[in-house]
């Protein structure tokens, strides 16, 4: 067995047998299968369940996790496998929840600009169901996480700048409580004044609460126009003055990523482009056909004050789409520069006023030691990542990653952030949770922790561990 279990082996054996009654060949225990749940795209020390369960209702979950508390076992649950700071390690034992297979699109309202889908469901998933209806999802991590996933983690990603995070998009949720009984956080209603907002506390507990099961998400009108741009800087900090400059003015811009020279010379190897190699922002810009042209000759105007250069339009779909397709790969393609190394990356977010010193400080920091790291990020809400590749079994790569990174997080906390813009607590950021909240906000989490989860059965070790 691994982790640190808390219950006899006959326990889990007698636990095993139940769930297997219930579940049949969907309650897996071999040795592939859990090293496959043991922790997502992390390079944080994996650590695999007892056995791997794959519900298809949302009352099968009940089930699974109501044997799980008569056992005092712990519940893992698990969407697409893409978190980063080691949310799905079974620490103690336990039983995963692999929601995969939980993957209906349950209704579209079309009128209502809203859906509910079960919690396996992939963005690209909805987004390509929802194709003939004029309506897309817009929140895009990057990765084809699923929405159960992305909600208990309140992702974000490229869009967040225009049209939000998972918080201000998910609409209700159903979840299993830790005891197995069954709650829907609230109505369809856009807006509602009744009682506390139970739909908030579980977007972000990252499964410590309870399995999310359902989610209903916001949806947005098509634009009828969509374009990108890239433009060219001498450096970070003119690329991030030109954010400021264009957030502070208004402009609608649906995304504004920054990537830096390191970045791109990665891209470019890995995806077969040819980006200059330079500080560079990729934007797009959603609206009309006038709208659009409008805000990108604004934006255009602004960077080249700042010193930007070669700014270059990209209308054409396939165009688009692969542009955003390199950057979203810019995880792998720095892993492809270090065969065989683990990547690790880290996020903050600071306030737009605070992004240029932050990056610039960050930039120095990596200009100082024997790693080459890639700096990117979601700059229209101050929110940028670092990647470190690390030799498996090499510590002084791991000791460097982890001064660095709390460097990276004590700057992000003095300029007024935030230790973690979207990739969430999970294990990797616990040490920063009472420097950013204080020790009281801290001890309240922890409290409501304790009076819904007694047992400390929900993903126990993460986020506000007891």
């Amino acid at each position: 067995m691994f982790g640190k279990h808390q219950y006899h082996p006959a326990t889990l054996n007698s636990l095993v047998r139940s769930l297997r009654e219930q579940l049949g060949d969907r309650l897996v225990t071999t040795r592939a299968v859990r090293e496959q749940h043991a922790q997502g795209e992390s390079w944080h020390t994996p650590y695999p369940p007892d056995a791997v369960a794959f519900p298809v209702s949302t009352e099968e979950v009940g089930r699974i996790v109501s044997l799980c508390h008569e056992a005092k076992v712990p519940v893992i649950p698990f969407g697409a496998g893409t978190s980063i700071e080691g949310q799905l390690g079974a620490v103690y034992g336990g039983i995963a929840v692999d929601m995969s297979r939980m993957n209906k699109i349950l209704v579209v309202h079309e009128e209502d600009m809203d859906c509910r889908v079960q919690a396996g469901v992939t963005r690209k998933q909805l987004n390509e169901y929802l194709r003939d209806t004029g309506l897309f999802f817009p929140i895009d991590p990057g990765a084809d996480a699923s929405l159960g996933g992305m909600a208990a983690t309140r992702a974000s990603g490229t869009n967040a700048v225009r049209y939000g995070t998972m918080r201000e998009n998910v609409l209700s949720l159903t979840v299993v409580l830790p005891n197995g009984r069954i709650i829907k956080t609230a109505r369809r209603a856009r807006k509602s004044a009744a009682g506390y907002d139970l739909t908030r506390l579980f977007v972000g507990s990252e499964g410590t609460l309870g399995v999310i099961t359902e989610v209903a998400v916001r949806l947005y009108g098509m634009p009828e126009a969509m374009s990108a741009a890239i433009v060219n800087f001498p450096s970070v900090d003119a690329a991030v003055q030109t954010v400021i400059t264009t957030i502070r003015m208004g402009i609608p811009v649906a995304r504004i990523e920054l990537l830096d020279d390191y970045s791109l010379y990665a891209i470019n190897r890995y995806s077969n482009t040819h980006y200059p190699e330079k500080d560079t922002l990729f934007l797009e810009f959603h609206g009309t056909e006038q709208s659009v042209a409008e805000q990108a000759n604004t934006v255009a105007e602004i960077a080249s004050e700042e010193g930007g250069s070669g700014f270059h339009w990209v209308t054409k779909e396939e165009e688009r789409n692969q542009m955003w397709e390199a950057r979203h790969k810019t995880y792998y393609a720095a892993l492809a520069l270090k065969p065989g190394c683990k990547g690790w990356s880290t996020d903050v977010c600071v306030p737009i006023s605070a992004l240029a010193e932050c990056i610039a400080e960050t930039k120095k920091d990596l200009e100082g030691t024997f790693f080459k790291a890639p700096v990117i990020g979601h700059v229209g809400d101050g929110n940028f990542h670092v990647l470190w590749m690390m030799e498996p079994g090499n510590q002084a790569h791991i000791d460097e990653a982890v001064r660095l990174n709390g460097r990276l997080v004590e700057r992000a906390l003095a300029l007024g952030g935030t230790c973690t813009g979207e990739h969430g607590i999970g294990v990797g950021k616990l040490p920063y949770l009472r420097a950013e909240h204080g020790d009281e906000a801290v001890n309240i989490m922890q409290l409501i922790k304790q009076v819904i989860d007694p047992l400390n059965i929900m993903n126990p070790g993460k986020t506000v561990a007891v």
